[in-house]
């Protein structure tokens, strides 16, 4: 058995400070606050050696917020597309890690927008491109003496339209439903020390029906001889499961049977659900390397024209989630606040979210594990098509499953949105194709998720027939969805905003879901230029507004779920149920009523 300690962190029980919270290290040092700054217009600086010789500029920036936000301390929405950042490692940075000899210093990067490269002591380290995506580089070799210098150059084109970009503006002003950019370093930088073979990614997959977790782990090299792997699970105090074996290569594949799942009448006790959104713990040995981890016991796949949860029909009740601050833009402007972002959420009512135009940061997928909170994990678009965006929108896609493949509470795979990025699906063969091989490409990743090929029209293959509708009168929308007679009809022909809702494949039995609906505007900061699908003038006009769309919406004998626009204020956008700052607009109670379809007095 798995000799554990006090010095291991419980991953199901972190505080959601951590990084990467699915695989738990016990030492680390966070790099975020204060670094040296500097934007560089005339794009001098890789000619004048800027990571040898830094420029006459005492400026600092916060990371890890973009320099487009108040956050950071520099607050500059104008086009700049260089940066520079400088920041200097001490000897006690190094030591709080844990570093021991033989072992490997990593910096790690949560995500920078969109193309960097990196120097430690004026040695290139590495490059990397996609501006939503994790990276990391092992800097121990390249460390000179008592304090090390990191610099690192961003690159971010807001002209650039091949870049996966999603909700952030090519225009200098935001305008519509687009927003402030989000550039540079706008995910935490951290610092850590692993064994020379070490643990870099684990996959869990489970089988209820067999009882059984599949742990899939990538090792940070391939070990010169075999060294043993050992993994245990426990719910709490209670142990559930062990296995050993032995590493000969880079990739390592333990199956582990847990004799609780046999139990057909007490196996539920253990599934995950937002409900009950039970975590298992997972003790993960591998030669010198230890670390924590949690499994979410649960399967999600669609059915006969539903949604199943644990081979259970399930009601999605979701809300469109812009994760943008008006301090921080699409950072977080902490990791409590991710926390209260998920909490807000459930609190509205809702069971789950769909992170709109985003890859999440993994301490937010943390907290929707932890307080058990359905997403949609969806990429952010570039906003044309061509082979330079097909190959940056796939690189980003393929890292992000990897990264995100082992959260419980992401239960559905969205790779392309409104035909961004393949604007003339309906017409043009290679881009049915692209949004084909995008569902091949994840099903072929991850089969244990449904995907939505491309939410809200012209979908090819497609798990799940989402649907956009911003019809404002429920006397409208009612009728649309009310049974299979009139839901088929729309399949088979034009949809509400004017489009095929299908282009290809059998969606018989697909589940039918109203995927964006509302986005009911009620200025209550009476912002400029305040935009929404329509408008309330009142809390009471917007509380009859919003009850009436969602009375309709629920009176519907077919849908198999819902996603309504949006959960808050975002700039000009002023169509949430909160403000920007996450203020109700009304009481909480009464839009928990309204969302969950209790019966309204009066």
């Amino acid at each position: 058995m798995i000799d554990d300690d006090h010095a291991r962190p419980v991953a199901s029980t972190q505080d959601g400070t951590y990084p990467r919270p699915q695989l738990v290290r016990a030492h680390w040092v966070d790099l975020t606050g204060p670094w040296r700054f500097t934007f560089d217009d005339q794009d001098q600086g890789l000619r004048e050696r800027w990571w040898l010789d830094w420029p006459a500029s005492d400026a600092e920036i916060v990371v890890p917020y973009p320099p487009e936000s108040p956050a950071s301390g520099v607050g500059d929405t104008t086009y700049h597309h260089v940066a520079w950042y400088r920041r200097t490692l001490s000897a006690a940075d190094r030591a709080a890690t844990g570093h021991a000899p033989g072992d490997r210093l990593v910096l790690r990067f949560g995500a920078v927008d969109f193309r960097c490269h990196v120097w430690v002591d004026g040695h290139l380290v590495g490059t990397h491109e996609g501006g939503h995506t994790p990276f990391s580089f092992d800097v121990t070799d390249v460390l000179d003496g008592d304090e090390n210098v990191v610099v690192v150059r961003t690159e971010d084109d807001p002209h650039d339209v091949s870049q996966p970009r999603g909700k952030q503006d090519w225009r200098e002003q935001p305008h519509v439903i687009w927003y402030h950019r989000t550039s540079g370093i706008w995910q935490p930088v951290w610092l850590e020390s692993v064994p020379a073979v070490g643990i870099d990614s684990v996959h869990w997959t489970v089988a209820p029906d067999t009882a059984t977790v599949t742990a899939e782990l990538r090792l940070t090299s391939a070990p010169v001889e075999p060294i043993p792997v050992r993994i245990a699970l426990r719910h709490g105090d209670t142990h559930l499961a062990e296995a050993s074996t032995t590493a000969t290569g880079a990739d390592v594949t333990a199956v582990l049977t847990v004799p609780a799942l046999t139990n057909g009448q007490a196996y539920e006790e253990l599934l995950w659900s937002p409900e009950h959104p039970h975590l298992v713990d997972a003790l993960i040995d591998v030669g010198d390397d230890r670390a924590s981890s949690y499994v979410g016991l649960r399967t999600a796949h669609v059915a006969r024209g539903r949604f199943l949860l644990n081979d259970r029909p399930y009601s999605v009740r979701s809300v469109l989630n812009q994760g943008y601050w008006p301090q921080s833009h699409l950072a977080a402007p902490s990791a409590d606040a991710l926390r209260a972002e998920a909490q807000l959420i459930k609190d509205l009512g809702f069971n789950a979210t769909r992170v709109h135009q985003k890859f999440e940061d993994p301490r937010f997928l943390y907290w929707t594990d932890r307080l058990g909170l359905l997403v949609w994990g969806e990429a952010p678009a570039s906003f044309t098509y061509s082979t330079l965006s097909v190959e940056r929108t796939v690189n980003e896609w393929l890292a992000i499953v990897h990264r995100d493949f082992s959260h419980p509470s992401i239960v559905t795979w969205v790779p392309l949105n409104e035909s961004w990025g393949v604007q003339h699906i309906a017409r043009v063969p290679r881009m049915q194709h692209y949004a084909r091989a995008l569902v091949d490409l994840t099903k072929a990743l991850d089969p244990t998720r449904p995907v939505v090929s491309n939410d809200g029209w012209e979908q090819v293959d497609t798990d799940i027939v989402a649907i956009h509708d911003y019809a404002s009168d429920p006397a409208v929308v009612g009728p649309r969805y009310r049974d299979r007679t009139a839901i088929d009809a729309m399949v088979a022909g034009i949809g509400p905003a004017g489009r095929q809702l299908v282009l290809s494949g059998d969606v018989e039995d697909a589940p039918v879901m109203l995927t964006e609906f509302g986005g009911i505007s009620y200025d209550v900061d009476a912002v400029d230029d305040a935009w929404g699908y329509s408008a309330a003038t009142s809390p009471a006009d917007f509380a009859d507004r919003l009850g009436g769309l969602l009375d309709a919406v629920h009176a519907s004998e077919v849908l198999a779920g819902f996603c309504y626009t949006q959960l808050a204020d975002t700039l000009q956008e002023t169509n949430g149920l909160v403000t920007a700052d996450r203020v109700p607009k009304l009481p909480v109670e009464q839009l928990r009523a309204i969302i969950t379809g209790t019966p309204r007095q009066g």
